[in-house]
């Protein structure tokens, strides 16, 4: 399978064998497989060019590619490597590692700080942390007042700013994870763990109705 796996995908941009990814990550070489199945779907959604654009990882994620959305935004710039705008297959292989269950915690909790950290200053600033709290509350249709948006951004940060500088840092993040595990629950996909097995039915969820796009 693999020799005509690679003569049937050699021209596809940024595409990488799936053994050499196989051999810089968890996967199998037949998961890695497996999940060039799911890049193929996605990377056609809106533009079939063997690239996964922003819109198309945001009809995947939110199943709307018009509406802006900050979380979609940065998942895409951290799963961008290359910052061309698009994401590649190598990319999108290399970056869904840290979602895997068996990656260590301590990437997962890295990614998540960077994440926040919306303009890469190497800190989480208060406002940062509230623009990404109201996206999240945003997508996951709970509608909560400005004052109770405010106790939670404030609460959290708080807790989080051990130093009192007004900003958290690495070290600050990493304490307050330990403290509120739960704020990992997103960073792990447990599809991942048997992607040959999970894949058909997780590919389903990604089916869009035309009248949803």
């Amino acid at each position: 399978m693999g020799c005509c796996y690679s003569k049937r995908n050699k021209e596809t941009p940024g595409y990488e064998e799936p053994t050499v990814l196989a051999a810089e990550t968890p996967f199998t070489v037949r998961e890695v497989e497996a999940l060039y199945e799911l890049f193929k779907k996605l990377s056609s959604s809106v533009i079939d060019d063997g690239l996964i654009h922003k819109e198309e990882l945001q009809l995947a994620l939110f199943r709307n590619k018009n509406k802006r959305n900050l979380f979609a935004d940065r998942i895409f710039d951290l799963f961008d490597v290359k910052r061309n705008g698009v994401i590649e297959f190598g990319e999108f292989v290399r970056c869904l590692v840290v979602f895997h269950p068996n990656a260590p915690v301590e990437d997962k909790i890295h990614f998540a700080f960077r994440l926040y950290d919306l303009r890469q200053t190497g800190f989480i600033e208060r406002e940062e942390l509230k623009e990404m709290v109201v996206a999240l509350l945003h997508e996951s249709d709970l509608l909560l007042s400005d004052d109770c948006v405010e106790a939670i951004v404030e609460k959290t940060f708080s807790d989080a700013d051990l130093k009192g500088d007004g900003k958290i840092d690495p070290d600050e993040w990493s304490e307050f994870v330990s403290k509120n595990p739960s704020l990992m629950k997103n960073m792990t996909l447990p599809y991942l763990k048997d992607i040959t097995l999970a894949f058909p039915s997780f590919l389903s969820k990604t089916e869009v109705e035309d009248s949803e796009m």
